[in-house]
């Protein structure tokens, strides 16, 4: 990855307090575990930054690497990598994830 890439990924996740790097926008998801991932985040009525990694290739290749993941979407939470579809649906599932949230500052306390 390159350094500008890498810049402007940690902008965006020190920037913001949720950010889903994703297959589309939070509006139009274009694979579903991304349009999962938005929908569990939309049940908290939250704001929160998309990036569609489809409009940039260097920023799909470059969170993978970033983070060490190899799929996206990937749910940053609090400037930390939270995980994947799979995982926020466990958070969720097991309320788990309203605190992380709250935690950062994304939900009123």
């Amino acid at each position: 990855m390159d350094e500008a890439t890498r810049q402007k990924i940690e902008g965006l996740v020190q920037g913001h307090k949720v950010v889903l790097f994703m297959k589309g926008t939070k509006n139009f998801p274009q694979c579903g575990f991304s349009g999962a991932v938005a929908q569990i985040l939309a049940s908290h009525k939250l704001d929160y930054k998309d990036v569609n990694v489809l409009a940039d290739p260097s920023m799909r290749e470059g969170i993978k690497e970033f983070t060490n993941w190899p799929t996206v979407p990937q749910l940053y939470v609090g400037g930390k990598f939270v995980g994947g579809c799979d995982i926020v649906r466990e958070l969720q599932g097991r309320g788990e994830l309203a605190p992380l949230l709250r935690e950062a500052g994304a939900l009123p306390g």
